[in-house]
């Protein structure tokens, strides 16, 4: 083991106002990615910025001459004793939290980061872990760029099926002429470590679930805490704040389950309403844009139930929306497919990260 005053060198940039020019030739980066563009460089390629305030665990590997600036720190490797990808992937599993010197805006300091042990196997070893690990990350990269493609065919298609009707007003219903509404804000339950999945906002991503993070509530409890209403697979769950309007519908992975604070649970009325037209819809800009001239709050921004169910969207015919739900499930199953492999990769990233650094491959 080392430390990393060791082993690297610290490079802090100034204020990024000072030296941007929009003309430069090398970018500038803040704890969260390119800022903006220099005319000279302060790191070479192959540095690890670290943010120094802020965004504090999100390590970035650059390829390319660059300039930071204060709010991040450049870690540079020297290079014959630490491979710079190495110290990459060391970066992306160590958790610099636990480093934070405050109670408001996480913050590191560069003598707490000099202090950081870091595993130093020889060179060669260094790179083969690197480049393992590179062609894992590649893997998922490539998976989560199929996923993304097949999330733009669905929206493309659902705007060829359906765009025309945004323009036609007559077209327009009230969310709560065509849904029925289950509503479990303000009611907390009681959690447990294992027993009835607790669906939770945090479950509901932009269109897509999230298995992570999961919670449960005592099975014995479940007949008393669902009493406003018994939410199904395919039913349409709405974010009403922190964040707001994120949408998704429940998949059937769960046999019993339960839904938490800050969802509501919307279940079309199937005469007139399909959850796949439904969940695109509520995500469509026209909707969002209604959707923030009813919201409120000024740091927690949201939006009440007797807000949001008269807002309106455009209803197509039935027939048209069922084959738009036709062709959403037949995306579904390949989606699903590509997002088993997804998991598969990303457990076995994870589990090369714990045995590369803790030096059981090599």
């Amino acid at each position: 083991m080392s430390n990393f005053a060791d082993v690297l060198e610290i490079k802090n940039g100034k204020n990024q106002r000072q030296v941007e020019n929009p003309n430069g030739k090398y970018p500038i980066y803040g704890s969260g990615g390119v800022m903006g563009y220099a005319n000279d460089f302060l790191c070479e390629a192959g540095t690890v910025i670290i943010g120094r305030k802020g965004t504090i665990n999100n390590p970035i590997y650059v390829n390319e001459p660059f300039w930071n600036v204060d709010t991040a720190f450049g870690l540079v490797a020297k290079r014959d004793i630490l491979f710079p990808k190495y110290l990459y992937y060391f970066c992306k599993k160590y958790d610099f939290e636990k480093l934070n010197t405050t109670v408001t805006i996480p913050s590191l300091t560069k003598s707490n980061l000099l202090q950081i042990e870091i595993p130093l196997p020889p060179l060669p070893i260094q790179q083969k872990i690197a480049d393992i690990l590179d062609r894992v990350s590649t893997l998922i990269e490539k998976r989560k760029e199929q996923i993304a493609k097949l999330d733009l065919l669905v929206k493309s298609q659902f705007n060829e099926m359906f765009g025309n009707y945004y323009s036609d007003k007559t077209a327009y219903k009230k969310l709560k002429e065509v849904c029925n509404f289950i509503d479990y804000r303000g009611k907390t339950p009681e959690k447990s470590d294992d027993g009835i999945p607790l669906i939770t906002a945090k479950n509901v991503k932009e269109n897509t679930f999230s298995i992570e993070p999961q919670e449960f509530i005592p099975e014995a409890n479940y007949s008393n805490v669902m009493t406003r209403g018994i939410p199904i697979h395919n039913d349409v769950l709405f974010t009403t704040e922190a964040p707001l309007g994120n949408v998704c519908r429940i998949p059937p992975i769960y046999d019993r389950f339960c839904v938490g604070q800050r969802l509501i649970t919307m279940q079309p009325i199937a005469t007139v309403l399909v959850s796949e037209y439904l969940e695109r819809a509520l995500f469509s800009q026209d909707f969002r844009d209604k959707m923030m001239r009813r919201s409120s709050g000024s740091t927690v921004v949201g939006i009440r139930s007797k807000e949001l169910i008269e807002l309106t969207l455009p209803m197509p015919p039935l027939h048209l929306q069922v084959k738009y739900a036709d062709f959403v499930q037949q995306i579904d199953k390949s989606k699903f497919e590509m997002q088993q492999g997804l998991e598969k990769l990303e457990l076995l990233y994870k589990s090369l990260m714990q045995k590369c650094f803790a030096g059981e491959l090599f």
